[in-house]
């Protein structure tokens, strides 16, 4: 069946499945005696390409290393990547055609809130693992107890919920503002951010400030930035991707206007400084690891970005730890699963307790039966002189 057959049908295909997910059963397929097959969907040419490309870099790269040592228990990764542009409906069209017609074990690293909930249901209905979306969103790892197919749901990523409260709670503490507001994406991950932002505003019994918004992909924020300044915010959280970010804090600076900024994983990135330039000195970031640089590097990082560098030929960012990361989650786990592969001995694996811990110094990934959200820590972070600078480590807002 072609694409275009899948796009015709997709409306009622994905209803249907959707409606039978309590019905499903866990499944496995894509595992041979050589290989295991492995799929996901990025955005490769739409307004997160900047978190697409290198995080699927990553992932291959992980997948040539994984696949040069012998793969796991004896099987080669075949990785397929297809571009949603970040588009939901393309998410969805692309998570069918990896699961009916490419027979993928798994589906590793989806990239982005919406375009990730989007086919979560189709994926759930087949019975396979959805394993570490590149988004902080909680319906990643959230169960219901009368839903099985929710163990086939894990992430490694702390939520947007939790590094929004992080980094308000510090913030407010810190610098004292009058008035503590925040602008964000209306979508999924917006809702994340702005829940955070006021559970924490509330817990502090500090007044709520203004809410403002934008469509996911917009370009001007001329009115956002003029509804901020006028109503006196001197602290904004950024519940925003790069792109929209950057574009905020360049449309805000050009009016001298200088709150104090504070933003979070789709934003603490290196592209931040790489395009907002002078206007990105000062924000404030909050994040899971240090963000590295190739000239003041070590040990194991060092080794990982020469070997970035020989394969891509560019330096790697922090974009690229999370596809990097997340396909060598998913080798450890299914290595501990054991020769016989399923999907029912790779869930069981996981939620073994045992923890897998990466190259960069996060915390170990660990996983229960009761939670599949294996890692939690959150630093602060600030652009000084160009550069991200760690000034908080371990930080929570419990």
């Amino acid at each position: 069946m072609n694409r275009l057959a899948y796009a015709i049908g997709i409306g009622a295909v994905t209803g249907a499945l959707a409606s039978s997910s309590a019905l499903a059963q866990f499944k496995t397929q894509g595992v041979t005696d050589t290989e295991i097959v492995i799929g996901t969907h990025m955005d490769l040419s739409g307004p997160i390409k900047s978190w697409g490309i290198p995080a699927s870099n990553g992932a291959k790269l992980a997948v040539e290393q994984i696949n040069a040592s012998g793969g796991i228990n004896g099987r080669k990764i075949r990785y397929i990547l297809e571009d949603d542009a970040y588009d939901p409906k393309k998410a969805v069209l692309e998570t069918q055609k990896l699961i009916e017609l490419d027979k993928v074990f798994a589906i590793v690293s989806p990239m982005g809130s919406a375009t990730s909930l989007a086919p979560l249901p189709i994926v759930q209905a087949a019975g396979i693992a959805y394993l570490f979306p590149i988004t902080a969103a909680e319906f990643t790892y959230t169960m219901d107890p009368a839903k099985p197919e929710d163990r086939l749901k894990f992430n490694i990523f702390s939520p947007y919920y939790d590094q929004a409260r992080v980094g308000i709670k510090y913030l407010v503490e810190a610098k004292k503002p009058n008035k503590a507001c925040i602008v964000y994406q209306d979508d999924e991950m917006g809702k994340n951010f702005t829940d955070a932002y006021k559970d924490q505003l509330n817990a502090m019994n500090a007044p709520l400030g203004s809410m403002v918004s934008f469509k996911r992909g917009a370009t001007d924020f001329s009115s956002q930035v003029a509804r901020l300044k006028a109503d006196g915010c001197d602290l904004v959280a950024l519940g925003s991707v790069v792109r929209e970010s950057v574009a905020i804090l360049t449309t805000a600076r050009k009016t001298d206007y200088n709150p104090i900024w504070v933003a979070f994983s789709p934003t603490y990135v290196p592209d931040l400084v790489d395009l907002g330039k002078e206007y990105a000195e000062g924000v404030y970031g909050v994040g899971q690891l240090d963000i590295f640089y190739p000239d003041t590097a070590t040990g194991k990082v060092k080794e990982f970005i020469e070997a970035y560098q020989k394969m891509f030929g560019t330096a790697p960012n922090l974009q690229v730890t999370s596809g990097y990361n997340g396909m060598m989650t998913f080798a450890y786990f299914a290595g501990l699963a054991g020769k016989a592969l399923t999907t029912d001995s790779l869930i069981t694996a996981m939620e073994s307790g045992k923890g897998y811990q990466d190259i960069f110094g996060q915390a170990p990934v660990v996983f229960s039966r009761t939670n599949h959200l294996g890692a939690e820590a959150l630093l602060v972070a600030q652009v000084k002189n160009g550069r991200w600078t760690t000034i908080a480590q371990h930080q929570t807002y419990k």
